[in-house]
């Protein structure tokens, strides 16, 4: 593509670029920001231009600044990259200009520097990466920046070529201000620590201000903007599109920016209650800035920018506000061109984009275009070039969603391939006594394969001559051979239905509304976490509705499932946003000593357990009760900004290794009571969990294994009355116990205060294994901590599967067999329009939903190791007697 900028004179010849990483508009925009910041709001009243800028999901650090910089919104798969690398490379306002200068990150800088066509343009001057401890106050990261900013213009004095390096055009100077991220992740961005973070930031930009216009002695050809790549929730999280993430500052000063209007215009509720109100408030979306800097000092745009000039922020010059915008539309018209001749020469029945066809076409809009420039019709010429930018991005659009019907339509072929496929599976080998079905003949069998192969090359020749992405034969292959499979098995479907329908089709109907009821409640978990606690409620008196010898014969278990649902069933209420309670934290490590200590006293009284295995559960609760020292001990240090002790840390790791392996290394023998297996597996967790929580977590940990461990006892005794064999088939009523292992499975997300959102994730949770940043490291903690409660419901629902007379997987592959009911919800969920909250909540949904099936999976295989091999000697030993 042709690069395009405007042939008028630039009004600046530098830019400085202040980047504010994590900062929330709301902290500057509001009443109280006044004392915050104080110079940028004076910036805002009295010399320049100012708004909110709207990110995308995902919001974090390293697709913001692509989109400020480079003007377009990164692929969101993009952030599991990492932030020092580019998946591809890619033109930018620092490659394109005469040199940058940037100060900052190691994890933000590289990436422009490796984008950059010519690395010796952008000159980096970055931190060493063990700066950045959450352990204590962060500012002094800002501070570095700040000060060696300092140092160019002091060197500069004394080194003529530095001299006039810093003299030429088209130059940037780039500041990360990683400081109040930081803090905000390690203290929350209501703390003291976030608020003094934002005067230092405030002061050390009027100081650099001061300096560069003494440096260049006042000749008014230097710009300023000033913004911040992500916001942050009152979690000290981001990532999702809440507005608190979304809204950042936009402050733009000096050359070529109009100066403050009061109008009063573009303001919102957000802003209503300020004391800028009377200001005008011009908004952008954060690809806008990009352009916007652009045309700020004569570069050309970059070549995927995707931004709109924001106008508003230019001085009033017509002629050079035309220009620039008609650069802008010629820039983001190449790449509608590119995509459209792309399809054009791809597509077997190509369809163009209307609005661009025929008298309509691009060429004879930007001839339009330009001879109104000539003629002097500037506003005019303006107003039809931001019409083919809004045309020019809608055809991008369409272009890069033209193949979405064939996508969702062989995904979800796939997916409900997947389910049938299943469920063939469970019926032909855990429902039916013996494989009865009536086979195919081999020339059915060959006709369904010719078949399913024909189809495949359809598609694949589809693709092929399209050249789409390799993916789609994957996406094609899957749904073939499912639906192969299914239709060569389908007596298997109709055995299975005559089964299931045996007790009566009144029977059977009641039991598909109730299964997908639960199903869409579970959905419906995710947006309102309460639906939770509701479901405990019914849960709770089931076992008195279901079993006469329930409520007669084991009323002390009936109340204590009771008793436990009703714990579990809190925490679905309490609030998501909870601050840090050590308190609450001793406390949960104190009720699991308690309630592990009266196991394992009953489990001795009756004879259940060896020597070996009572000491293996008594090393497991001084283990517990040690982390919980540490959590005071290491709290008590950061607290008192001393930073994470190495004893501490290094004692954490340890108990954390040896509890948490303990299981693995000593997996148990034959003659293992069950329940004493898995007591062992909830304890060698405990340290973990302890060492991971802020607040309640470890609360809710002590109850949510108590509930499912008397799920386990509950099962075992309803179906004790009615035991038939040794080993059985799988029967309609055995779905229950899938929907609840995948009632459990929400539960166990939901239950520790999480949302359904990617940036829901509180890294204070880490503190006691790794302060200095480290995304994967912390990534890996929080998942895991997250994935503690899962392994604990998986081994239950092995151990379920042989107590109801089931082969082992058989449950497990039930659960498979509905689990993708729920994900299919989330996939036409998947929304990319609307608000950047909804976007972003639509795309977590369906990331959580798709990662708790493959997970399930991995700890449910796991949990076999540990407790499979132990069960079934029991339980036959149960049976003979």
């Amino acid at each position: 593509m042709t690069p395009q900028r405007s042939p008028l004179a630039s009004p600046a010849d530098r830019l400085v670029l202040f980047v504010a990483d994590g900062l929330r508009a709301d902290k500057i925009v509001q009443p109280e920001g006044q004392d915050r910041a104080k110079f940028l709001r004076r910036i805002m009243k009295e010399e320049g231009t100012w708004g909110v800028s709207h990110t995308r999901v995902p919001t974090e650090s390293r697709p913001g600044h692509v989109a400020i910089i480079a003007g377009f919104y990164e692929d969101v798969s993009a952030v599991t990259t990492g932030w020092t690398m580019n998946p591809v490379n890619f033109d930018s306002v620092f490659n394109q200009s005469h040199h940058t200068w940037s100060f900052g990150s190691p994890d933000i800088l590289p990436m422009f520097q490796h984008g950059a066509s010519d690395p010796d343009t952008v000159e980096t001057f970055m931190y060493p990466p063990e700066f950045e401890d959450f352990a204590g106050e962060a500012s002094h990261l800002d501070t570095w920046v700040f000060d060696h900013v300092k140092e160019l213009f002091a060197s500069a004095k004394k080194d003529k070529d530095l001299n006039k390096k810093l003299r030429q055009n088209k130059i940037v100077f780039f500041l990360h201000l990683l400081g109040l991220d930081t803090n905000g992740h390690g203290f929350r961005p209501h703390s003291e620590e976030y608020h003094n973070n934002i005067k230092l930031v405030d002061q050390g930009i009027e100081e650099i201000t001061k300096i560069m216009e003494e440096f260049y002695g006042h000749d008014g050809r230097t710009s300023y903007i000033f913004t911040a790549d992500h916001g942050m929730n009152n979690r000290g999280g981001h990532g999702d599109g809440h507005p608190d993430n979304t809204r950042t500052p936009l402050i733009a000063w000096g050359a070529g920016i109009r100066g403050p209007r009061k109008t009063g215009l573009g303001h919102d509720e957000f802003s209503a209650e300020s004391d800028l109100i009377e200001w005008q408030r011009d908004d952008v979306l954060q690809a806008d800035i990009a352009p916007l800097m652009s045309t700020l000092i004569g570069t050309d745009f970059p070549v995927n920018n995707v931004g709109e000039l924001p106008v508003t922020y230019l001085k009033e010059d017509e002629r050079f506000r035309a220009e620039a915008v008609f650069a802008n539309a010629r820039e983001i018209l190449a790449q509608y061109q590119v995509k459209h001749d792309e399809k054009e020469r791809d597509e077997l029945f190509f369809r163009p984009f209307q609005p661009l066809s025929g008298l309509n076409a691009p060429d004879a809009f930007v001839n339009d275009i330009r001879d109104r420039i000539e003629a002097g019709e500037y506003i005019k010429a303006e107003i039809l070039s931001q019409e083919l930018i809004q045309l020019s991005l809608r055809g991008l659009r369409y272009f890069q969603t033209y193949d979405w019907l064939f996508l969702r339509g062989i995904i979800t072929a796939g997916y409900v391939g997947w389910c049938m496929y299943c469920l063939v599976f469970v019926i032909k080998y855990y429902m039916l006594a013996r494989p009865t079905e009536k086979l195919l003949s081999k020339s059915g069998a060959w006709f369904m394969d010719i078949l399913s192969i024909s189809v495949f090359i359809t598609l694949g020749s589809m693709i092929w001559i399209q050249n789409m992405p390799l993916m789609y034969y994957a996406y094609s292959l899957f749904p073939v051979y499912f639906w192969n499979q299914v239709l060569r098995h389908r007596n298997t479907l109709m055995a299975g239905l005559q089964l299931a329908t045996e007790s009566g089709w009144g029977v059977f109907l009641l039991g598909i509304a109730t299964f997908i009821l639960t199903m869409e409640a579970l959905v419906y978990s995710f947006f309102k976490r309460e639906v939770l606690s509701v479901c405990f409620i019914f849960l709770a008196i089931w076992p008195v509705v279901a079993s006469k010898r329930m409520r007669s014969e084991h009323l002390k278990l009936s109340l204590a499932w009771i008793g436990a649902c009703s714990c579990t069933s809190v925490f679905t209420l309490l609030p998501v946003e909870k601050g840090e309670d050590i308190n609450l934290v001793v406390l949960g490590g104190i009720a699991s000593l308690i309630l592990g200590a009266g196991l394992v006293w009953v489990l001795i009284s009756s004879s259940r357990i060896n020597r070996r295995l009572s000491t293996i559960m008594v090393i497991q609760l001084l283990a517990i009760s040690f982390s919980m020292v540490l959590v005071y001990s290491t709290s008590q240090s950061l607290r008192q900004r001393e930073g994470l002790p190495f004893v501490n840390q290094a004692l954490s790791w340890a108990i954390v290794a040896f509890s948490t392996f303990l299981p693995f290394v000593y997996r148990g023998r034959p003659t293992d009571d069950y329940l004493a297996r898995l007591l062992t597996i909830c304890l060698a967790f405990g340290p973990l969990t302890v060492l991971l929580s802020i607040s309640y977590e470890m609360l809710f940990y002590v109850c949510f294994c108590t509930t499912v461990l008397l799920w386990l006892e509950v099962e075992r005794e309803i179906y004790r009355g009615t035991r038939v064999s040794v080993v059985r088939s799988l029967m309609v009523n055995d779905i229950r116990a899938a929907l609840f292992f995948l009632f459990f499975i929400n539960v166990a997300f939901f239950g520790t205060g999480n949302v359904a959102s990617l940036g829901s994730f509180s890294l204070e949770s880490v503190y006691r294994f790794v302060t200095i940043f480290d995304p994967f490291m912390m990534g890996t903690l929080l998942i895991i901590k997250i994935l503690v409660p899962f392994f604990v419901v998986s081994a239950v629902l092995g151990v379920i599967s042989t107590s109801l007379d089931l082969q082992p997987f058989s449950l497990f592959l039930a659960v498979m067999t509905v689990s993708d009911v729920q994900t299919i919800n989330f996939f036409y969920f998947v929304s990319d329009y609307g608000s950047w909250l909804e976007i972003g909540t639509s795309i977590s949904h369906f990331c959580i939903a798709e990662l708790f099936i493959i997970f399930s999976i991995i700890l449910f295989l796991l949990s076999r190791l540990l407790v499979g091999h132990l069960a079934i000697p029991r339980l036959i030993k149960e049976k003979t007697t």
